[in-house]
């Protein structure tokens, strides 16, 4: 299973010296981390994995790059750690703004700057905001109730509503290329999307190989036919 209060989300084409260095100074400090491949068990999915290990923890540290900005499996991590509820802290180790599919996301979060080098001045500040963290409830208090606003006569823009089972199996047709997080993706997608055409659009956005989006669209053509 699983272990880790922190999930460490990173670019492993580009960043992993940074991600492991990172890895070694908080560990140092008695905070213990996930991170792969390290912690990848062996003959177990990869994706399943990145999954519980998500789930379990308590924070997630994106380690935000150029790189990780363009990277379709940071922003897949960082959705699933928003919708478990997991503190996001971007450790921003270059000077760049997020693209809105990740600033979505990542609103209101405490941004930590992590530039210029060398890196292990800006890991010290890291570990303190750790431990800040993981010392509070990760549920907030209840807060007082307040006072509804008044209702806006205007009407909304219509949203369509899927069956629970066309659902389940746009689920199962994307999870052949994204893996377990296509439960989150189509559901999220689901409840905003105005159309069947906006809602495989977003879905389709989630595959990285152009190839294999064209393909999940074209088999998704019986949502269309309904």
């Amino acid at each position: 299973m699983a272990r880790g209060d922190v999930f460490v989300s990173y670019c492993t084409k580009s960043d992993r010296e940074a991600a492991y260095e990172l890895v070694a100074h908080v560990e140092s400090r008695g905070i213990e981390c996930w991170i792969a491949p390290r912690d990848v068990q062996g003959g177990t999915e990869w994706a399943a994995e990145i999954v519980n290990a998500i789930t379990v923890a308590r924070v997630m540290v994106l380690i935000f790059s150029a790189s990780a900005n363009a990277s379709p499996e940071v922003r897949r991590e960082v959705m699933l750690a928003v919708h478990r509820g997991v503190r996001v802290v971007p450790f921003r180790i270059e000077d760049i703004a997020p693209a809105a599919s990740l600033e979505y996301f990542l609103g209101g979060h405490q941004w930590l700057d992590a530039f210029p080098p060398p890196l292990e001045p800006h890991c010290a500040r890291l570990v303190t905001c750790l431990n800040t963290l993981l010392a509070t409830p990760t549920n907030p208090p209840p807060r007082r109730e307040m006072p509804s606003p008044p209702v806006d006569p205007r009407p909304m823009h219509p949203r369509v509503v899927f069956e629970a089972a066309n659902l389940r199996r746009l689920e199962s047709d994307l999870a052949v290329y994204i893996g377990p997080f296509a439960q989150i993706a189509v559901h999220r997608a689901a409840a905003s999307a105005p159309s069947v055409d906006a809602l495989l659009e977003a879905l389709g956005g989630q595959i990285d190989s152009e190839a294999d989006r064209r393909k999940f669209l074209t088999g998704c053509r019986w949502l269309r036919a309904r």
